[in-house]
Formats: structure tokens, sequence, C-alpha cells
């Protein structure tokens, strides 16, 4: 794992067109906004990594629930 200080505003680039930036510090929190093209999916951690049902798929990972996070422009 890479791990990196960046302050608010800060970004840095993944592969090709994915950047993420620091938007806000407050108190325990960080809000990071992400930049990728529309072909790459981005989804929060707790939601992949949800236990497996007994169907043998992870309830939070049906088709139905997962929506890609977006990008908002920054203001």
């Amino acid at each position: 794992m890479l791990v990196l200080s960046r302050k608010t505003d800060e970004s840095i680039h993944v592969g090709d067109g994915i950047r993420i930036t620091v938007v806000q510090v407050q108190g325990n929190r960080v809000k990071i906004g992400i930049e990728a093209p529309k072909s790459v999916r981005v989804f929060r951690s707790e939601l992949v990594d949800a236990p497996p049902t007994r169907a043998g798929r992870h309830a939070a990972c049906s088709p139905s629930r997962l929506t890609p996070l977006v990008s908002v422009p920054s203001i």
C-alpha cells in the first residue's frame, strides 16, 4: 500500500484519467473527490466487502443495489 500525505485541495493521480482530491479535513473525517472516466466504476469498500448471503452473492453488491459514485464538480 502506498501512503501519501496531502493537504486540502491537493490531489494524486492514479493511472490514466483518475484524480483523487482531498476536499475537506474536519476532525477525524476526510472528504475526497474522485474524478474518473465513466467507464471506471467507483464503490465504497464497505459495499464491496459485505459478507455473502446464502445465495452466495454479496447482499450489498447485488446489481440492483449498487450505484457507482459520481464525480461532483468542486465548488
